[in-house]
């Protein structure tokens, strides 16, 4: 697999996955991970989408836990070229379907009503400031609502789901209430829910959140889950996360 002189070929979950990364563009973080880790997927068949893909992480890691057709929707080319080739590289091609497109323009690409599972670990901050965005503006779309805001994913998702489909979202706490009054405005009902915490002790920096398509009230709270330990190492539950997803 050729690479361009700012590319490098990282290892994921389990040691045969690879993915083409690069400084220069925004890479994956634990967020992803425990995204992927955290949502309820079809064994079998099935077809599963996820939303602002980035470089492809998020699909790669599902390949592993679900037989099912599995699409990636990523607005920037250049995510969209590397998510491409990283497919190729774990010989998914048959399995993970790229679409470089704007996650509100997939009526006629996707359809309505037709996907079991929809995952998204959308941008983060509502707004970036012009010189964020001239520094580096692939970094800037990943991280700011500058083409989709939290209530557009939570939109499209409803829309591509089935009844009774599955929608998991990694966001910051921050924004938990917001998630949550939109999933219900969109008729997603908040089934799960999982906070994680950097260290144990701190505040919450990461939630994890899956809904179900026309559901019924009954949201469970998980047992958070604890990045690092006292000495600044991963502990047992994310090394068998990173490993085994």
């Amino acid at each position: 697999m050729a690479l361009r002189a700012d590319e490098r070929i990282d290892y994921i979950g389990k040691k045969h996955l690879k993915i083409i990364q690069s400084k220069n563009v925004f890479t994956f973080s634990l967020d992803a991970v425990l995204l992927a880790y955290f949502v309820n997927v079809p064994k079998q068949k099935g077809k599963l989408v996820d939303l602002c893909a980035g470089n492809g992480v998020v699909p790669i890691l599902l390949s592993q836990r679900s037989y099912g057709d599995i699409f990636a929707v990523e607005i920037q080319e250049t995510l969209c070229d590397m998510a491409a080739r990283s497919v190729r590289l774990n010989d998914l091609d048959e399995r993970i379907t790229i679409l470089c497109k704007d996650i509100n323009d997939l009526r006629d690409t996707l359809g309505n009503d037709s996907f079991d599972v929809v995952t998204c670990n959308p941008p983060y901050f509502k707004t970036t400031s012009e010189s964020d965005v001239k520094r580096n503006r692939s970094m800037a779309i990943a991280r700011h609502e500058i083409y989709c805001t939290l209530a557009d994913v939570v939109r499209v998702a409803s829309r591509l789901l089935k009844q009774g489909g599955k929608a998991a979202f990694v966001h910051r706490p921050n924004r938990l209430l917001e998630l949550l009054t939109t999933m219900r405005a969109h008729h997603i009902e908040p089934k799960r829910l999982q906070f994680v915490h950097p260290k144990k002790g701190a505040e919450a920096n990461i939630v994890l959140v899956e809904g179900a398509k026309a559901g019924k009230a009954d949201l469970r709270v998980l047992p958070p889950i604890t990045v690092y330990t006292k000495e600044n190492r991963y502990t047992n539950e994310i090394r068998e996360i990173i490993n085994g997803t």
